[in-house]
């Protein structure tokens, strides 16, 4: 019987050595490759992507308007920046021009605020005078829920009030503004009757908010408002700080001898003042942002 050879230790080591060294042969062609690959592929796919893009016309549909142009700004900053606006209104030419006017060059303008007609909304789209009275309405509603308003107030008819859309921005940065709708009793019915009639407001265009108004009442003396009462629940309502009295209230500085100021927050360490006032006589209210 053949008896199996057997491999000795020497042998094994023999036979490794020789894997190993064909092994090494091919991995330096190999790592030669990848090398190149390196060097050479990035440069060469950029090259063909270049190709493919280069000397052709190339579109793409993006979303047209004002929207991106707008920051997003807090309830303090929005009733600030039309506070400034409405007691800085500089406009490169009169109203009714302005109202005419498709486009507008920031570059006529001067000074830090204006205020100028707008036809469009947030997204670049024509809004109609209905929209603008329907959101009124809603915040007529709203203040009339809070108190802020009397309960016999009553909704705007369309056919009764003007709508004008008005940005409010400021001159050296216009991405900051607010789009408002300025709601006015339609002067053709100056001889109708006004009691418990919104004769003025400015409304938020996004939100429908009633920044400013005046109203014809029932309320006969000033002893019937109570200012505080009003200017806090507006506060909440606007989503402000609880307000402060205005300690330096001019005692000419209405055409009333009825009124009070409150001090709230703004931007850049500045105030900004709300006044609630009274005309006896006409049974006027109002709550202005505006000077």
């Amino acid at each position: 019987m053949r008896r199996k050879r057997q491999t000795k230790p020497m042998e094994f080591h023999k036979i490794f050595r020789a894997w190993w060294q064909k092994i090494g042969l091919l991995l330096v062609p190999g790592t030669a490759i990848i090398v190149a690959l390196a060097v050479w592929g990035p440069e060469e796919l950029a090259r063909y992507r270049d190709n493919g893009i280069l000397n052709q016309v190339q579109t793409q549909e993006t979303e047209m308007g004002t929207e991106g142009y707008r920051y997003s700004l807090d309830n303090n900053e929005k009733v600030f920046l039309l506070s400034k606006c409405l007691n800085n209104q500089i406009l490169p030419e009169s109203e009714q021009s302005a109202m005419a006017r498709t486009d507008l060059d920031y570059q006529d303008l001067t000074g830090n605020y204006a205020l100028v007609a707008n036809k469009n909304d947030t997204g670049g789209q024509d809004m109609s005078r209905n929209a603008g009275v329907e959101l009124c309405n809603q915040g007529v509603r709203e203040l009339k829920e809070l108190g802020i308003l009397p309960e016999k107030i009553m909704e705007l008819a369309e056919s009764s009030y003007s709508a004008e859309m008005y940005s409010a921005f400021d001159v050296p940065e216009p991405w900051n503004n607010v789009l408002v709708w300025k709601i006015s009793l339609d002067t053709a019915l100056q001889n109708a009757n006004k009691e418990n009639r919104l004769l003025d407001a400015y409304v938020d265009a996004d939100t429908g908010k009633i920044y400013e108004f005046y109203v014809r009442t029932e309320i006969t003396s000033w002893d019937m408002v109570d200012a505080d009462a009003i200017a806090a629940a507006w506060a909440e309502y606007m989503g402000l700080e609880e307000p402060g009295e205005y300690e330096n209230a001019n005692p000419l500085s209405e055409n009333t001898p009825y009124f009070k100021k409150y001090s709230f927050a703004g931007m850049e360490e500045e105030r900004m003042i709300v006044t609630i006032g009274f005309y006896e006589g006409i049974n006027e209210l109002f709550l202005k942002i505006s000077r």
